[in-house]
């Protein structure tokens, strides 16, 4: 089952753990510090929530389909990359205290996509710092703009 998935940045993550499991009817699936998940069967939707800046309002951080293996995310990167689209692959990246593969492009407003799999659970919320998270590569000119986000 794929489903569609919106990642969060919060100022207030208990408030917003609170608010979601009240909206939703259901926990978080996945708590770890500055991070919370909610799997929600319906609408079948992969809630994510970041902590951000106390004080800062809630905002979009990203925006994702996670699929259910590797191989779907190969054949939509194949799908993305034949409609034209700029495409950054990430294979066995760890984001969001996960273990992942996953794809990303940018729609018109550079809001951030990714189509992604969950292999396994992961200690950390991202890979260490000398490396790419959650970017997005421009094969016009060969280079990569690093998004700022990760999940």
């Amino acid at each position: 089952m794929s489903r569609v998935q919106l990642a969060l940045r919060v100022a207030d993550l208990e408030g917003s753990i609170a608010f979601y499991s009240k909206l939703f009817g259901v926990e978080p699936a996945k708590r770890r510090p500055g991070y919370a998940n909610f799997a929600i069967a319906e609408p079948p939707l992969k809630l994510v929530l970041l902590e951000g800046e106390t004080g800062e309002p809630t905002r979009m951080d990203h925006l994702g389909v996670e699929v259910e293996d590797t191989a779907q995310v190969n054949a939509a990167t194949e799908r993305l990359k034949e409609a034209g689209l700029a495409t950054f692959e990430e294979n066995d990246t760890t984001c969001c205290y996960a273990l992942q593969d996953k794809v990303w492009v940018h729609g018109p407003g550079s809001e951030p996509w990714e189509v992604y799999v969950v292999k396994a659970d992961a200690d950390a919320l991202t890979k260490q710092e000398d490396s790419v998270c959650c970017a997005v590569g421009d094969s016009a000119d060969d280079t990569t703009i690093a998004a700022k986000s990760c999940c």
